[in-house]
């Protein structure tokens, strides 16, 4: 009994929203992190691997960069993003796993993340 019920939280999400409904939400994270990757990719930030669930490895420029960017963001209050190294190189993990997460949402977010990276002057 002291294994972890892993499948509690995916039942849970079945009975909550069906299998149409968990689809839906599943989809519909994924399509907003490709908003967030052409949005940043755009402003010249470097989409380190393909986005083909709901996450997105993002850098800028360089680690020392990357990491003030995310050193900011989470200061800031906004928006909040977690770092990680990728392939030995730093990023900034984005993961879409909200219901309630709309394209505003995700537009709000990458003109933070864009907004820090221009105080830092590297833009």
């Amino acid at each position: 009994m002291s294994q972890r019920a892993r499948g509690v939280e995916t039942w849970a999400a079945l009975v909550a929203n069906g299998r149409r409904g968990l689809q839906e939400l599943i989809e519909r994270c994924c399509a907003l992190a490709g908003r967030f990757a052409d949005a940043l990719g755009a402003a010249r930030a470097e989409i380190l691997a393909p986005v083909l669930l709901n996450q997105v490895l993002v850098r800028f420029d360089d680690d020392v960069t990357t990491d003030a960017v995310i050193a900011a963001l989470q200061a800031g209050g906004r928006c909040w993003a977690g770092g990680t190294t990728w392939q030995g190189r730093r990023a900034i993990r984005l993961s879409v796993c909200d219901a309630a997460i709309t394209e505003a949402d995700v537009d709000a977010a990458v003109a933070e993340i864009l907004r820090c990276r221009r105080r830092l002057g590297r833009a």
